[in-house]
């Protein structure tokens, strides 16, 4: 109820509420200012072209299901994120009923399913949600969902969390999320909570960084075969790319400058071998990826962003500005839609596909920023702990 409305309605008068009122608004206001990174300029191009892309995104929403038609459940988590992460950098506020319906529709499970994957990135869409909002019921949601995640873990392969509830294969993008999700919650927690967060994600990395996973090349296979050693499955993009996410956020809680260095010779290492000659990225699944492969890029140069931000190379900003150059130029349709293949031609495009583009011009927004003179190449983008 707005406030005018209320004390209308209620007969209020006392000019000293009315002050204390404004004051608790005003001081609300300055907290959530400082909760979250400035928003880009409006005149940003990448930052214009995601904002055209995300009003195509929303065509495939569903606000009864509270997710997007032409993809799945835990894509569906990653547009969500892009949602947030939008409003964030560009600070609107357009698209916050749709999380906020998002998360109404779905809340009952708790997000919770059978694969702790899934899991990871439902937890990670809603950091995202609370640091552009500062609504404590996301952050609170994010943590209930990594204590079921944190079930997963057990001493089979000397540790590690399990792909989903049937403990038959350990990977890397279930164990890659578990890291991010208790790094990135530890920077927004306190107290024994903070605590118990950045137990895990310290815990976690030193099991995957010596799980055999990271392979000669600097490169993340897929798993683990039965034997606990590295299964020598396709290196996908997305693997490569949520690490990157982990290790930055875990960089910040520690001060840690190698977890920084240990992610830039992973990201290197990926745009060398992932890219064609000319720096577009690629997974070996195009141009037919099926239901998930389609969403792995954007999740690649989401995270190499979120390194950036904190730890920036000029390789980062060149290879983010060729792809997202590429997909406006030779991976548009009609109507603004982006397809899966970013060096073109556009092939048909769905939530997913347009989703995982839109990533890559918001990597390349912040890039443009994060690597303009005057600002503070090492500085970390800043979050509230929860009150």
């Amino acid at each position: 109820m707005a406030f005018d409305v209320f004390f209308k309605n209620e007969g209020i008068a006392n000019s000293s509420l009315i002050l204390a009122v404004a004051f608790f608004l005003g001081l609300h206001a300055c907290r959530e200012a400082r909760s979250a990174p400035p928003s880009l300029p409006p005149s940003s191009g990448y930052l214009q072209h995601a904002a055209s892309g995300i009003k195509t995104l929303q065509t495939w929403y569903d606000p009864g299901t509270g997710l997007w038609k032409t993809t799945g459940w835990w894509n569906s988590a990653n547009a969500l994120t892009v949602l947030a992460d939008y409003s964030r950098l560009s600070g609107s506020s357009e698209y916050l009923a749709a999380i906020s319906n998002t998360f109404n529709v779905n809340g009952a499970s708790g997000f919770l399913n059978k694969y702790y994957d899934d899991e990871g990135w439902w937890a990670l869409a809603w950091i995202a949600a609370y640091d552009k909002t500062a609504d404590v019921q996301y952050l609170n949601m994010s943590q209930r969902i990594f204590s079921d995640v944190s079930a997963g873990w057990d001493s089979i392969c000397g540790g590690g969390i399990w792909w989903n509830k049937d403990r038959k294969y350990k990977n890397a993008i279930a164990n890659e999320l578990f890291l991010s999700v208790a790094a990135n919650l530890a920077a927004r927690t306190t107290g024994a909570e903070q605590a118990s967060n950045l137990a895990w994600a310290k815990k976690e990395w030193a099991w995957f960084s010596a799980s055999g996973m990271i392979n000669s090349q600097n490169l993340i296979n897929d798993g683990l075969n039965s034997s606990c050693q590295n299964n020598g499955q396709t290196t996908w993009s997305y693997n490569q790319g949520v690490i990157l996410g982990g290790l930055a956020a875990l960089s910040r809680d520690t001060g840690d400058q190698s977890l920084s260095q240990q992610a830039q010779t992973i990201a290197l290492s990926a745009i060398a071998h992932l890219s064609d000659a000319n720096g577009i990225l690629h997974d070996v699944c195009e141009p037919k990826c099926g239901a998930d492969g389609v969403e792995f890029k954007g999740i690649f140069v989401r995270n190499l962003g979120a390194g950036d931000s904190g730890f920036p190379l000029p390789q980062y900003k060149a290879f983010l500005e060729t792809n997202a150059k590429n997909i406006w130029t030779n991976d548009r349709g009609p109507n603004d839609q982006f397809g899966l293949v970013w060096s073109g031609p556009f092939l048909p495009a769905n939530a997913a596909s347009q989703t995982s583009a839109i990533d890559c011009l918001l990597a390349a927004a912040q890039a443009s920023v994060q690597h303009s003179p005057g600002n503070n190449p090492n500085s970390s983008q800043g979050v509230t702990a929860r009150r």
